[in-house]
């Protein structure tokens, strides 16, 4: 082992007599490098967590891509167009949809709410992942009624549960004598909970022949055809593909344009608390400086003497940033156990709960990246190193004649 290293680590690890104070900075330099790397990297995993699970939820139970026509007006042919759709090798799924306004009823409550209209043998989401109750079935029951699926939010509103009867009607204009309510009475198979409130308090799922007699809508037509993809990151790519293909009056949605709201929340996040997190580890690195220098005047004495016997500048500077790459090691091993503990803990216990209306989820989820270890451990080591520069250097300037003669 080279002299500089065994000096350096034996400063970092010695206790001097009278020298308490000197430990107890050294000890909150490494306090200070812990709580900031564990900070930056609690904040990263919960923000990457943040993301996925709301990616999961809004990409679950919503289509890729929604094509429509420009006019309020349905696709009167869906009937055609939708064989054309299912011909392009990306696509993994695609129906037809029937989708419109109308009034629930269930017999204590009423409310308005947005029907959708789909195939009775599932949807191109993945909305039986999200049933809370009953299951997803919009089939006939035995009694004549046809099945519907309901947000949590929606029935809860209603007072309706699993088996209620609930009478949807639709109308146009102002009711008269001319223009009476489409009726329909369904059974409530299933609830559903995504936990995203224009999800859950808006959707109600019927087989599309009932929509469309509610609608009173041609069964060769649909209000849209809803798409989803094999792989979800080409869903821009072949949105914009689609788009160019069709020509007038279609037009093409992707999730990301119809819930852009969304997805901005999170990369707001994402981009930004980072980075305020991260000025505890810029304050934490150059309050090595202070604690440096305070090395430096404790071991004043020390440098003279191995001044006197041969130790040159760079020795004597590789000393002391060598102690400054101890200090941010250790730090930064307790911030990465602090972090990963932390991620431990709320992903088994759920130590802090959200407000499932305010942030979609019932707690905060954590999920770690590699490379955010990788990248917060680079930047912990540049930043320690760079703080301890200039107190080496000034170890390194000492002058050996002055310190002796002081030291007597």
């Amino acid at each position: 082992m080279k002299f500089e290293w065994y000096l350096a680590l034996r400063y970092f690890k010695g206790k001097r007599k009278g020298s308490r104070f000197l430990s107890f900075i050294k000890v909150m330099a490494i306090t200070g490098v812990a709580v900031g790397s564990a900070g930056l990297l609690i904040a990263l995993s919960v923000v990457h967590g943040f993301k996925s699970v709301i990616d999961h939820k809004v990409l679950g139970f919503a289509p890729h891509i929604a094509i429509t026509t420009f006019s309020d007006e349905p696709i009167y042919r869906a009937d055609t167009l939708l064989p054309e759709i299912k011909k392009y090798p990306e696509v993994a799924q695609a129906q037809a949809v029937v989708d419109g306004q109308a009034m629930l009823q269930s017999p204590d409550e009423v409310t308005g709410t947005q029907f959708k209209g789909v195939d009775e043998s599932g949807d191109v989401t993945d909305i039986r992942n999200y049933i809370k109750k009953g299951k997803y079935d919009l089939s006939t029951d035995s009694t004549g009624l046809p099945g519907i699926v309901i947000g949590a939010d929606l029935a809860k509103t209603l007072g309706a549960n699993i088996n209620s009867v609930l009478t949807a009607y639709t109308i146009e204009g102002i009711p008269s004598p001319l223009s009476s309510p489409e009726i329909k009475q369904f059974r409530l198979t299933g609830i559903y909970q995504t936990g995203i409130g224009q999800f859950d308090d808006i959707f109600a799922m019927v087989a599309r022949p009932y929509a469309q007699q509610l609608f009173e809508m041609p069964t060769t037509s649909a209000s849209s055809i809803e798409i989803r993809l094999r792989d979800q990151s080409q869903i821009s790519s072949f949105g914009q593909k689609l788009a160019d293909d069709l020509e007038f009056p279609y037009f093409t949605e992707t999730i990301y344009d119809r819930y852009s709201s969304i997805f901005a929340w999170v990369n707001l996040q994402e981009q930004t608390i980072p980075f305020v997190i991260s000025v505890m580890i810029i304050v934490a690195a150059f309050n090595l400086i202070g604690t440096i220098l305070m090395m430096v005047l404790e071991r004043t004495r020390d440098i003279g003497i191995l001044k006197t016997m041969g130790a040159g500048d760079k020795s004597i500077r590789w000393i002391f940033l060598l102690e400054g790459f101890f200090v941010a090691v250790v730090g930064l091993l307790i911030g990465i156990s602090l972090s990963l503990l932390f991620a431990w803990l709320q992903s088994t216990y759920h130590i802090i709960p959200l407000s499932e209306q305010n942030y979609y989820m019932a707690y905060a989820p954590v999920e770690p990246h590699l490379v955010d270890f990788g990248i917060v451990a680079i930047v912990t080591l540049v930043l320690c190193a760079l703080a301890s520069w200039l107190p080496a250097r000034i170890a390194a300037k000492t002058d050996p004649l002055k310190v002796i003669a002081y030291g007597r």
